[in-house]
Order: structure tokens, then C-alpha cells, then sequence
């Protein structure tokens, strides 16, 4: 009797459930945007459990895309869909010459890496860069996005042949001073521990991000793409 009750319960909670996110959907309920699933990313906004959501609905949705970029400081140029390798195609990207920081060059990115970035750049490189250092990161050091290629020891293609992954290798601080994840990651100094919360913040971004403790290939940059498992090492 009382597992018959409970399951009655709980049929009856996804029922209203889902009503619910009809209506939302249908807009017969207001709530603020950022607890509305339905509602555009706003990169202004601190990233909430509905983040992830927003995220994924970008791949397909180029209009929702271009309102989140829209939110978001970074200086981009919308590309053609293109396949610039055979098997390796660049579909709702953009290429990002920077951000309120700068950049070592430009890089291609499709449009839930590129707005994952803004979110990792304003909620999570910055305030790590002003909780230890009192000051902001002016510049981000990459080695690229778009690389056709399988993923080290398999058959399967990385990320990076769909420019869906960006590998960063250190930070520049606004008074010059330079964090290199291949020299600073080891130890207990101010800039490793600024990594660790780069790393941290990282994994809260992006659905994969990988580090020096990972493996040798990884010893020297930070790994993050937006691929469809969540990893954090």
C-alpha cells in the first residue's frame, strides 16, 4: 500500500514538472530569466544548476547563441560553417580575438566553447586572479583550438577537430607578471595556488578540462572542451 502511495506521489511531482516547464515554455509563468530553462544564457549572470542546459541548447540554436554572446565582453566574428580537413567540420563558430583580456592570437571556437570561455574568464579566472594576487589576469596564453586529429592512443577524433577544445598554457597579470602552468604548477607558492583555483573554476565551465596531473602529454597546459562526457582531472 505505501509503495503504491509513493509511487502515486512521485507520478504525480513529474506531472507537475512538467507543467511547469510547458508553461514556462509557453511563457504562462514569469520568472527571473536565469531560473527559466527556456530563458537565454546571460553571461553576465553566475552560472546556476540550469547552466549546463543553456549551454547544450546552444549547439543547435545559433540565434541563441548569438543573444548569449551578446551578453558576454567578447570581441568575435561569426564563420561560415566550413570543413577546412575531410572529417573535421566547423559548424556554428566563431573566431574570438579577445575578451576584457587579451589574447596570445585569435582562436576558432563553436559557440558553447566560446560562451563557456566568458563564463570562465568573468566568474572564474578573474576573481581567482583578484582572491590571490589583488589584481586582475590581462592576458591569457593558448596554443590553439582546431587541430584535426584523434584523441593520443585512440581512433577517436578530439575535440579539437571541431574547434570544441582549447588548450592554455599560462596567464598574464596586470603587473607583468607571468604563470606558466609547466613551471608553476608544482610547489605551494601564490601562482600555484592561483592555478589550482584556474583548474577549479575550469572544471565548473567547461564539461572537460584536463591538467599537469592528468599525464606527461598534459604536463603543461590546461585542457577544456565542451565534448559530451564531464570530466575533471
Amino acid at each position: 500500500m505505501l509503495i503504491r502511495i509513493i509511487g502515486r506521489l512521485l507520478f504525480l511531482a513529474l506531472l507537475l514538472c512538467a507543467a511547469l516547464l510547458v508553461a514556462l515554455w509557453r511563457g504562462w509563468v514569469e520568472v527571473a530569466p536565469r531560473l527559466n530553462p527556456w530563458a537565454p544564457l546571460d553571461v553576465r549572470e553566475a552560472p546556476n544548476l540550469l547552466t549546463p542546459f543553456k549551454l547544450w541548447r546552444l549547439s543547435e540554436d545559433r540565434e541563441l547563441c548569438d543573444l548569449a554572446l551578446a551578453t558576454s565582453e567578447l570581441r568575435f566574428t561569426r564563420l561560415e560553417d566550413s570543413t577546412p580537413h575531410p572529417g573535421c567540420p566547423i559548424e556554428n563558430a566563431v573566431r574570438i580575438q579577445g575578451a576584457s583580456v587579451g589574447l596570445s592570437s585569435s582562436f576558432m571556437a563553436t559557440c558553447p566553447l566560446a560562451v563557456s570561455f566568458a563564463l570562465f574568464e568573468r566568474h572564474g579566472l578573474q576573481p581567482a586572479a583578484q582572491a590571490v594576487f589583488g589584481q586582475p589576469v590581462t592576458r591569457i596564453e593558448h596554443v590553439g583550438s582546431f587541430a584535426c586529429r584523434s584523441i593520443a592512443g585512440s581512433q577517436r577524433p578530439s575535440q579539437h577537430s571541431y574547434a570544441n577544445a582549447l588548450d592554455m598554457v599560462g596567464f598574464r597579470l596586470r603587473d607583468g607578471r607571468r604563470i606558466s602552468v609547466l613551471h608553476d604548477w608544482p610547489g605551494e607558492g601564490d601562482k600555484t595556488r592561483f592555478l589550482r583555483l584556474v583548474q577549479e573554476a575550469a572544471c565548473e565551465s567547461f564539461n572537460v578540462t584536463l591538467g599537469p596531473e592528468y599525464n606527461a602529454a598534459h604536463r603543461d597546459h590546461f585542457h577544456v572542451d565542451m565534448g559530451m562526457w564531464r570530466m575533471c582531472r
